[in-house]
């Protein structure tokens, strides 16, 4: 019980309102409105061990749109919702007028009807994502002031482009789990590294997304790398920023190996080439089915250069006391398991797998705790009415 009074006094942040504010880029967000996200997550992850129902929706939709596959951030989104009482509705593109040249504005304002949130997945293209839920959020704000929807429903990215923050924010969650309090995060040396990958065309939101949340909360984050293989200008500059308001810092490195030495965290990650994803999406743009396929054979032939570049004992073994925390936002490309050479070894995986899945489980409450924030006024109101009414999520 004094667990719950301290998460919830921690969720009444002083001119913390969230209440409609749509999740796209966590630059956008305070450190404290980040910090009572993580709080809320807490609450709902707590309740639900409990066996405590965090239903505070008697009806309503939230409306998932992936243009990009998906496992673990679908299944999130899905679980989320469920666990407040939304229902979850998937825009599938293929099945509706969409792929029939029906516009963003009319596609937007029609499904929203009855609908809370939406969450969007489109991280395939440079300029295209972020983009897109922009103009999602502007026929979203024109349905809602011409009177078309009763209300404006939330939108939560579940990855763009430019940043991926429901999964940097349930990667903070566990770290500052894992480590006991944000507080005791400060000072702490975090490498985010490259790692090579026998696939093409990766990301660049985690990533990115990492190097400009962790320096905020003080960390010593190292960005690693080959050459070539930059991020956004834009993100470079805001985790610069970051790092000099909150005392942390961060450096770049052409070296894996620098990157781990010392390090109390490590996450080994493939992402494509920064100058291979422009060129990926004039070729999109221009639908150019030949020019990607030439363009994926010379990314994967550039990467094969690489391969060194794996997450091994040996380079764990440089780090603090040489049991830095491992982690991935999942799945890795496990050498001679889900590939013959990739990010990291199979004994470095194995060793904490559990850890990783942990990591993992934080994203469905994350998640909700977006919903929750973006839909309440007062979600600390809402999490204490619901766990003083104790109805049981799972009656027996």
């Amino acid at each position: 019980m004094e667990q719950y009074k301290y998460w919830l006094s921690e969720v009444k942040w002083p001119n913390c309102d969230l209440c409609g504010k749509d999740l796209l880029l966590t630059r956008e967000w305070s450190t404290n409105e980040i910090t009572q996200i993580l709080y809320t997550a807490e609450v709902l992850h707590q309740m639900f061990k409990d066996n405590i129902a965090a239903v505070c929706f008697n009806s309503g939709v939230a409306v998932s749109q992936f243009r990009d596959k998906s496992t673990r951030t679908r299944f999130s989104f899905s679980f989320a919702a469920n666990l407040l009482g939304l229902t979850v509705r998937d825009l599938d593109e293929e099945q509706s007028q969409v792929s029939h040249g029906e516009t963003v504005r009319e596609t937007a304002n029609m499904i929203a009807f009855l609908t809370e949130i939406f969450g969007i997945r489109d991280d395939m293209f440079l300029g295209e994502g972020h983009a897109y839920m922009k103009e999602v959020a502007a026929a979203l704000d024109e349905g809602y002031e011409k009177g078309i929807l009763n209300q404006r429903p939330g939108i939560i990215n579940l990855q763009s482009d430019i940043d991926h923050p429901t999964q940097t924010l349930a990667d903070l969650l566990h770290l500052k789990r894992y480590f006991g309090s944000l507080p005791n995060l400060k000072g702490k040396k975090m490498a985010v590294t490259w790692a090579y990958s026998p696939s093409y065309g990766k990301p660049l939101s985690v990533p990115q997304g990492l190097i400009e949340l962790m320096p905020r909360f003080g960390m010593e984050v190292t960005l690693a790398h080959p050459k070539g293989y930059d991020l956004l200008p834009e993100v470079i500059e805001a985790a610069q920023m970051n790092a000099s308001e909150s005392g942390g810092s961060f450096t770049m490195v052409n070296s894996m190996e620098k990157a781990f030495t010392d390090a109390d965290i490590v996450y080994p990650k493939s992402w494509a080439p920064y100058s291979v994803m422009e060129k990926r999406t004039a070729l999109f743009r221009k639908n150019d089915r030949k020019g990607l396929a030439g363009c994926e054979k010379e990314s994967l032939l550039l990467n094969a250069k690489y391969k060194n570049w794996e997450c091994s004992e040996e380079k764990m073994a440089l780090t603090v006391a040489g049991n830095a925390l491992y982690m991935h936002c999942l799945p890795a490309d496990i050498s001679g398991v889900s590939c013959k050479e990739g990010e990291v070894t199979a004994g470095v995986f194995d060793k904490y797998r559990t850890l990783t899945y942990k990591q993992a489980g934080y994203k469905p409450f994350i998640i909700a705790a977006v919903i929750l924030n973006n839909r309440f006024s007062d979600p600390a109101g809402v999490l204490e009415t619901l766990r003083k009414r104790k109805t049981k999520r799972v009656c027996f």
